[in-house]
């Protein structure tokens, strides 16, 4: 075996949203690295699908599923049960998963839909995990976020968008909220062996958009991302920078465009909008 197929060797990696796009990629390339992968997927019949071809494309047996709704947030919980029932350690968390709905959507738990996968999923999940990955550390977190946070705003009088909602507005304040969410973290976990990084994959050609847009706004869709993105492989290699390299061990608390920490939004940074944010988030997915 070459080095680069044993350089994740004995380390436990999670993503979500790994039957496609970014998160298949990515789970595919640490599979090549050795490394036991866990796919998160929605829906069964195509997790099961992505976890075929990953597992006879790398050549490696140790990929394993989880099928889970992180719109749901007792189907998180779940997840998060079944995962420490077959683990004991989880090196590396990344949460891939994320939809940007063209309208509004409310989940089973009353949450818009946006909100709730892109930003209150992560949160939920990152927090039920922390005690499995303080205890594997070293361990890192890496959230996917998106450009679109530069152009976010959190509206703590309508985190919810229940009156005019705009999918941009309401994806961007997503992706902010993420990007938010992993410096408190990372304040929060100095000290523990725990990283939280967070990235911008770039313009990447998924299906990300199509959920819950219809026949034609999911045919538009498509056109877009299919002759403007790039490629999902080449979206996933930021994540699998701060997934595996050496370089980036001991950074925390970072926004990373291209695999280089980059400036996120000036709201970003504010320390009290953080803890504000941190406080009404917990209360959103009943964490004590």
């Amino acid at each position: 075996m070459s080095t680069r197929q044993t350089a994740m060797q004995g380390k436990v990696c999670l993503v979500t949203g790994a039957n496609s796009g970014i998160g298949k990629a990515t789970a595919l390339e640490l599979a090549r690295m050795g490394a036991t992968v866990v796919m998160v997927c929605r829906e069964a019949a195509r997790g099961k699908a992505a976890q075929e071809e990953i597992t006879q494309a790398s050549g490696n047996t140790s990929v394993d599923l989880l099928i889970a709704d992180l719109s749901s947030q007792e189907a998180i919980r779940k997840l998060v049960a079944d995962f420490k029932q077959r683990y004991t350690n989880l090196h590396v968390l990344i949460n891939n998963a994320g939809v940007a709905m063209l309208r509004r959507t409310e989940t089973v738990d009353r949450q818009e839909m946006t909100l709730a996968v892109n930003y209150l999923a992560p949160f939920l999940l990152t927090n039920l995990l922390l005690d499995t990955l303080k205890a594997s550390a070293p361990a890192r977190i890496i959230n996917v976020s998106s450009d679109a946070q530069a152009r976010g705003k959190i509206q703590f009088d309508a985190l919810q968008s229940e009156h005019n909602y705009q999918f941009m507005r309401a994806y961007s304040q997503s992706k902010l909220a993420l990007v938010m969410f992993t410096y408190e973290l990372a304040r929060q976990l100095q000290g523990s062996g725990v990283t939280a990084n967070c990235l911008h994959p770039g313009f990447v050609a998924t299906g990300i958009g199509q959920r819950g847009s219809g026949a034609l706004g999911a045919v538009i869709t498509n056109i877009i991302f299919t002759f403007l993105g790039i490629s999902p492989e080449e979206g996933a290699q930021t994540s699998l920078y701060l997934a595996t390299s050496p370089a980036v061990a001991d950074i925390t608390g970072k926004y990373f465009v291209k695999s280089v920490p980059k400036r996120s939004s000036a709201a970003s940074y504010n320390e009290a909008l953080q803890d504000v944010l941190w406080n009404e988030s917990a209360k959103l997915v009943h964490l004590s």
